[in-house]
């Protein structure tokens, strides 16, 4: 049941913000959604005279076919979204439940939407949704754990581009990349534990798989993999594990760059042919589940190890809008609200 509370301020806004997903698993749809991302020089960061007429005169006549037929392998039927957006939205609307109770803080209300960087719903869209409700101070939470150019970034780059347009503007305030915070290790940690006992089988190996990115994006000096690092040498500590039971790997290459290494599909073939036979992998970047987890890890990974001789073999969910997961997420917006909302 909602408490009634006495505000004595505005509102204040509180948005999450994901990476996006088109709005139908259908190739014009996935066009429209790559070629949005992919053009986005944080992203791919080459010449745009050189990008560009590879992006839409060979990418975009030859992938969404197939990414649209992945999408629709995992597509949730339910509210005709993708999982990410489907789950982002869900987060969105539980925060808001909390919010509404006080969880959040007592000196103002709280209002809480959610945004995708790709697709819909946009991040300006939803900033001036947020400032129609009243709230003139705005928090942007990026759901990116560990800090990229291509995601973090690039989700302010949008909110930015959204102020340049608007004549009044709010107040902001943005998440810091969280990392290595005890509150998110503890919700990982947590989750894994939960879900290993769930299992049918015990894992010999517990793969850490994280996004990956270009060699010299890293090289430029994005902090990007060493703070994958720092959360999965954090993560081993929470769960009593040491580097060979949970060692880590990057997935999700594209394009002939070199990508950091080493990759999940090599690393997962190496533990079989090193003789693991039971092995489970978790996303600890990822704060919701979508194609690089399901598809991905669940399918095409799952594969690498099977056929490499493995012979259990578990994907593990992200943090969702599961318990873990939303205390996770209302303890960094409590946090980043002091002083506006409580």
């Amino acid at each position: 049941m909602t408490r009634l509370l006495a505000f004595s301020r505005p509102p204040v806004g509180l948005l999450l913000v994901n990476l996006g997903t088109p709005d139908a698993p259908e190739p014009a749809a996935v066009r429209r959604f790559l070629a949005q991302f992919l053009a986005d020089p944080r992203v791919v960061e080459l010449p745009r005279l050189l990008w560009l007429p590879i992006l839409h005169g060979i990418v975009l006549a030859t992938r969404p076919q197939r990414v649209a037929a992945a999408y629709a392998q995992i597509w949730d039927r339910d509210s005709n979204e993708g999982p990410l957006k489907a789950i982002t939205r869900r987060q969105a609307e539980k925060l808001h439940a909390r919010a509404d109770a006080g969880a959040l803080g007592e000196a103002a209300p709280v209002r809480v939407d959610f945004a995708m960087r790709y697709g819909s719903p946009a991040i300006a869209s939803r900033i001036e949704a947020l400032m129609e409700e009243g709230c003139e101070r705005i928090v942007v939470l990026p759901l990116y754990p560990q800090y990229a150019a291509s995601t973090t970034a690039s989700a302010t780059d949008a909110v930015f581009d959204a102020l340049k347009a608007m004549r009044r503007q709010p107040a902001l305030r943005f998440l810091a990349p969280y990392f290595d915070d005890p509150a998110y290790i503890d919700a990982l940690a947590q989750s894994v534990r939960e879900e290993l006992a769930k299992l049918d089988f015990e894992p010999q190996v517990l793969l850490a798989s994280f996004h990956g990115l270009p060699q010299f994006q890293i090289d430029r000096g994005d902090p990007y993999r060493a703070q994958c690092e720092t959360t999965a040498a954090l993560l081993r500590e929470a769960l009593g594990m040491d580097a060979r039971r949970l060692p880590i790997a990057f997935q999700s290459r594209f394009g002939r760059a070199k990508w950091i290494g080493p990759s999940t599909a090599e690393t997962a073939r190496d533990l079989a042919a090193r003789g693991v036979k039971r092995l489970a992998v978790v996303a600890p970047g990822f704060s919701a589940d979508c194609l690089e987890t399901i598809e991905e890890l669940g399918v095409e990974i799952r594969d690498v190890f099977l056929a490499a001789g493995g012979e259990n073999y578990a994907r593990l969910p992200c943090l969702n809008d599961g318990e873990a997961g939303l205390r996770l997420i209302e303890t960094i917006a409590k946090r980043e609200l002091a002083g506006w909302a409580s």
